[in-house]
């Protein structure tokens, strides 16, 4: 389904992790700006976020870049600094910032290992959360987060990266809880492997993935406004079943 079907006018939407062409974070936030979002788009990678946008100038989406490291709590803050500066709103957080970066045998883990899994995955999602608080309570908006496959399928050899996964699955759930009479929803999207161009070439074109079109729907549909009620959900989202099969 197109994700045209969706309309963000006049909404500003912050998306982390959009430094790199062909990756997640870049069709995310690309297909909340064609669907007339305003966007914030956030990367580490401080080169790769302005190439990024200015692609999506090209395409008519108005878009401003944050580049830093998330892990930071000023770097979050300032992320949310763009977004009113610029637009004077923020609606929706996506928190997509994270992957898999320690594949192996879990005796094999070194700390520095540890600390980086936990860091990009949970941490970049807990600060940009939090420093988006106040503006989303303003809006009524809406956060959601990146979750895995992981959480509901455990894999193997990858003990540390479900770990972090799983904590963002059990902080989406928990704090929409909390901030539920603050009418700010959180959610989850909970993909296996994704159709990307670092996947292919590790995985082959052969395997079973997820396609970009569902990641992106499964997010707006989780972002939309309509959904109101729809809060602390965990949406898995799998590859699709070959023609002819169910």
């Amino acid at each position: 389904m197109s994700a045209q079907r969706f309309d963000f006018s006049g909404k500003t939407v912050l998306v982390t992790g959009v430094g790199r062409a062909g990756q997640i974070g870049n069709a995310v936030a690309l297909a909340f700006g064609q669907a007339g979002g305003r966007i914030v788009a956030c990367d580490l990678n401080a080169v790769g976020v302005a190439a990024r946008v200015r692609e999506f100038a090209a395409q008519g989406v108005d878009a401003r870049p944050c580049a830093g490291d998330l892990t930071q709590p000023d770097v979050a803050a300032l992320a949310v600094e763009v977004a009113l500066k610029h637009f004077g709103r923020l609606d929706v957080v996506v928190n997509v910032a994270g992957g898999l970066t320690t594949y192996g045998p879990f005796e094999a883990l070194t700390p520095e290992a540890l600390e980086r899994e936990l860091s990009i995955n949970l941490k970049t999602t807990v600060l940009v959360s939090q420093a988006a608080l106040q503006a989303l309570a303003t809006t009524e908006g809406c956060i959601v987060n990146f979750a895995s496959i992981a959480y509901f399928e455990p894999q193997s050899p990858m003990a540390i990266y479900s770990a972090a996964k799983a904590a963002v699955a059990g902080f989406t759930r928990s704090l929409a809880l909390e901030l539920k009479e603050r009418r700010i929803r959180v959610n989850a999207v909970a993909p296996g492997m994704v159709r990307t161009g670092d996947n292919v070439a590790s995985a082959g074109d052969q395997a079973s993935y997820v396609e970009m079109s569902d990641i992106t729907e499964g997010v707006m549909s989780l972002a939309t406004p309509s959904p109101a009620a729809v809060t602390g959900h965990i949406l898995p989202i799998t590859p699709r079943a070959p023609t002819g099969q169910v």
